[in-house]
């Protein structure tokens, strides 16, 4: 009886629990929308006033930012060789002190078929002399 009652309860406070959600949600989205016509505001605002600076100052500020784009892209170009050399360097390390690498197996069976071919094909030409 008391989970009839509590059913009877909770039904009751459903309309006024979707009301609450309801207006929670038109005031977050109210709000949100507020907030978003201000900032398109300010960005127009903005943009009116730095559009002339821009002009004035472009012939300065596109070489500027080109160069500095360049010189970017060097640092972060070389970065990626340096950390790849230093992977290539480790990996031999532990190749060369006997520790097995990832990869080294297929080494092995490269160098293997290599010198097989060498073998091959020097035995084709000591035998046609």
């Amino acid at each position: 009886m008391a989970d009839v009652q509590y059913g009877r309860d909770q039904q009751q406070q459903q309309p006024s629990h979707a009301a609450v959600k309801a207006v929670a949600a038109a005031t977050a989205g109210g709000s949100m929308l507020v907030l978003s016509g201000l900032t398109l505001a300010a960005t127009v605002v903005g943009l009116a006033v730095a559009t002339p600076l821009l002009v004035i100052f472009s012939p300065v500020l596109v070489p500027a930012a080109i160069s500095a784009a360049l010189v970017a892209a060097g640092f972060l170009t070389s970065g990626g060789f340096g950390l790849a050399a230093l992977s290539v360097l480790s990996w031999m390390y532990k190749y060369l002190t006997g520790k097995q690498p990832p990869g080294a197996d297929q080494l092995e069976e490269a160098r293997r078929r290599v010198a097989a071919r060498v073998r091959e094909f020097k035995d084709q030409t000591t035998g046609h002399q």
